[in-house]
């Protein structure tokens, strides 16, 4: 286990100090060969300019925007036209009436109160 900071001895920690120092200089110098910027130290970021855009590229934009749409819907196939909606004839009416008056009424006289099978 490694000793803490704190459990070195002044002597020590003069030592420490030089080898940092030391480690500091021959990182710059090998930089300095390589013709690598220097590391910074992590410092606050700058703060970064939110970009506007102009009322003009706004609207241009949104032209664009609407031209694609309609060039969408036109280029979609058009609907054919829907079915009319199939109705019944007042004689088939008339005959499922019939019909339905005549299962009630047979319901009715067995004593049952719906048409569901017991």
């Amino acid at each position: 286990m490694s000793p803490s900071i704190a459990d070195l001895t002044l002597p020590q920690l003069r030592h420490l100090v030089a080898i940092k120092e030391q480690i500091a200089l021959l990182e710059t110098e090998l930089a300095a060969i390589l013709g690598a910027v220097p590391v910074k130290a992590a410092g606050p970021k700058p703060a970064v300019r939110k970009r506007r855009l102009s009322a003009k590229g706004r609207a241009a934009i949104a032209a664009a925007a609407r031209a694609r749409w309609a060039k969408a819907r036109a280029a979609k196939a058009p609907k054919s036209p829907a079915k009319p909606k199939r109705t019944m004839s007042a004689a088939a009416r008339k005959l499922l009436a019939k019909a339905a008056k005549a299962r009630w009424a047979k319901a009715k006289a067995s004593g049952r109160k719906t048409l569901a099978a017991k």
